[in-house]
């Protein structure tokens, strides 16, 4: 009795399920800044586009008569930064870069209205090597060449971190490919080697790993943003949202969407070559 009870249960639920038409109709266009400022040239840049409507096939609008800079904040240095045609963002003026322990304010000023954010470029955690060895394809793994980063944590807090991998000069930026820790998994994760056993590789794969530590603002606005790329919209996921931005509207009207994201960055460059022992 107490089966077929919960079957009926389950149907009765099921049954209960109603079709919602949602209002995807036409709403004001919104700012999106997504701000990069690290101690490497060509990692930094800020690019700004708006959002578009839901149904709107085209690409996103960019924009390119923004008034964009970073303010050291110890110093009061001023970098400005200028559209660049052929790579659809800003890049700083002089190619100047973050410096490791410097606090800086990113200011954006888009149709008159004002945006910014702030965040602390912070010293680097410590990477030693990159290792590797060749694994048979089994039920959890395919068949390829898996990474261990060794490497040290010296610091108590302020532990969040990125990594990102790039393939043969190609970056893994897929929804799968975003990998992020904080200290939840010990300060000692690269005392013994940390394992990447989401990546596989293949032999003459050249394999370039950056580790990034964040702010914790921009660490969260990514783990939203990822929760964001799995989310299917099914019955059991919660309804998608926009993460939460770092940048805050101070002069002017309307949200705006985005993270600014400052950190000391840290890379290693390895090529894989067939073992000795294959």
């Amino acid at each position: 009795m107490k089966k077929i009870g919960i079957i009926i249960g389950l149907i009765s639920l099921l049954s209960c399920q109603e079709e919602v038409q949602l209002d995807l109709g036409n709403v004001s266009k919104k700012p999106v800044i997504e701000a990069v400022w690290t101690n490497e040239v060509t990692e930094n840049y800020v690019k700004i586009s708006y959002t578009r409507d839901y149904f709107d096939t085209l690409t996103n609008e960019l924009v390119e008569n923004a008034s964009v800079s970073i303010i050291d904040n110890a110093s009061g240095t001023l970098v400005d930064f200028m559209f660049e045609d052929e790579l659809g963002y800003y890049t700083p003026l002089h190619g100047q870069t973050a410096i490791p322990g410097h606090s800086y304010t990113l200011k954006v000023i888009v149709d008159e209205n004002e945006y910014t954010s702030e965040g602390l470029t912070q010293e680097p955690p410590i990477l030693d090597s990159i290792t590797y060895v060749f694994e048979e394809e089994s039920f959890f793994s395919d068949e390829g060449y898996y990474l261990t980063v060794y490497g040290k944590i010296p610091f108590e807090e302020g532990n969040f971190y990125r990594l990102l991998l790039t393939k043969n000069d190609t970056l893994l930026n897929g929804r799968d490919d975003y990998f992020l820790f904080d200290d939840t998994f010990g300060t000692n994760v690269l005392d013994n080697g940390f394992k990447l056993n989401g990546f596989a590789f293949e032999e003459n794969d050249k394999v370039k790993l950056q580790l990034i530590r964040l702010n914790e603002n921009a660490y969260d606005y990514l783990n939203q943003f990822v929760s964001l790329l799995f989310n299917d919209g099914g019955l059991f996921s919660p309804p998608p949202e926009n993460p939460e931005s770092n940048i805050q509207a101070i002069n002017g009207e309307g949200q705006v969407l985005g993270y600014f994201m400052t950190g000391s960055i840290i890379s290693k460059t390895i090529k894989i070559e067939a073992l000795e022992s294959e």
